[in-house]
């Protein structure tokens, strides 16, 4: 069991503080309540109430008595900032913060895509004009055959050439 401050230092835990009792050795508030974080019971107590606090923890199993208390003052302090939706309105928050968040993450993923594509079209242009010195009439598809057919009105059948202009 955790042992609570106040059992060293003979000064009453912060529930029985605020609730004006004898602190006894045996206080169920004490290992989660210490004399140095009066706030918390405080708070706690104003939304769920000593009495209900109490009953809760004997409940519970005694090593789920810390997550529990740190729920409910969790809880608790949410409440008292927002009476409405309590936690849940920061969950909210959250959420809209991560779906904002995500579309940011997919529109800079779309750029960076956008980015990749068009540095490799670069880098195939200047691989071509290094490779012919001069990429005017090639053709950076070499090695494919691109049949002229009149659908494509290609007259060289080198993908490029449309229209009457068969010169080079």
């Amino acid at each position: 069991m955790i042992m609570s401050s106040s059992s060293y230092t003979n000064s009453p835990c912060a529930a029985c503080k605020f609730l004006r009792r004898k602190c006894m050795p045996d206080c169920i508030f004490a290992p989660y309540f210490p004399p140095e974080e009066p706030q918390k019971f405080a708070n706690v107590h104003k939304i769920f109430g000593a009495s209900n606090v109490s009953k809760l923890l004997n409940e519970v199993q005694p090593n789920q008595r810390e997550d529990a208390v740190n729920s409910l003052a969790y809880e608790a302090e949410a409440r008292i900032k927002d009476p409405v939706y309590g936690c849940v309105g920061a969950i909210s928050v959250l959420q809209r913060q991560v779906i904002r968040l995500q579309k940011e993450l997919d529109a800079t993923n779309a750029d960076l895509i956008r980015y990749t594509c068009t540095d490799i079209t670069n880098q195939d242009s200047r691989r071509i004009g290094e490779e012919g010195g001069s990429s005017l009439g090639q053709s950076p598809h070499e090695g494919f055959y691109y049949p002229s057919t009149p659908w494509n009105n290609d007259p060289l059948g080198d993908g490029y050439h449309t229209g009457g202009d068969n010169t080079m």
